[in-house]
């Protein structure tokens, strides 16, 4: 019988980096030397944090054990760790948005997102047929805290509004319109 203590399990750290060569390496080092398996890294060079440092969310797998010992040795090594837990994304939506979405600057439409709703951008496949000066779409796969859909959807609503850009939101449960 094993001991849950063993189990691997999912977990999402959010780090605040120097925009410096070589800091994002700096930052994996802890997570590989403590036994950590990388599953993605969203890292946005274009986005700074209030105190003008790189946003970076990692996904990680580890036992908890190792897990306390990684947020540790990242702490230990100066990297700022913004938040570290366990991965609570559990309900998934697909989303679409038109309009003229790299005019209004399509990262800044992503991370405006993903800061205000914890959501996190899981797929994206945009279409410009006429070129990017013209409209476009996107169609944006988001995971999302269970229970947060609603909170995300109204985020998205405001950072479309905010842009001129549409969304075409996804069918309620049960394909219910």
């Amino acid at each position: 019988m094993s001991d849950s203590t063993d189990e691997v399990r999912s977990y999402t750290v959010r780090l605040e980096l120097v925009d410096e060569p070589g800091e994002l390496l700096r930052a994996l080092e802890p997570i590989a030397n403590n036994g950590g398996n990388l599953l993605s890294i969203f890292h946005e060079r274009g986005n700074v944090t209030p105190r003008g440092h790189i946003p970076v969310e990692v996904d990680l797998e580890a036992t908890p054990e190792r897990f306390d010992d990684i947020v540790d040795a990242l702490r230990d090594a100066g990297i700022n760790v913004i938040q570290a837990g366990a991965e609570q994304y559990s309900e998934a939506l697909t989303i679409i948005l038109t309009g003229h979405l790299v005019n209004t600057d399509l990262s800044d439409t992503l991370s405006r997102i993903h800061e205000s709703t914890d959501a996190t951008v899981t797929d994206l496949s945009l279409s410009a047929p006429e070129g990017t000066d013209d409209a476009s779409s996107a169609r944006i796969r988001l995971a999302t805290e269970e229970g947060a859909v609603t909170e995300t959807m109204s985020a998205i609503r405001t950072v479309a509004g905010d842009k001129d850009l549409r969304v075409i939101e996804p069918l309620a449960a049960g394909g219910e319109a």
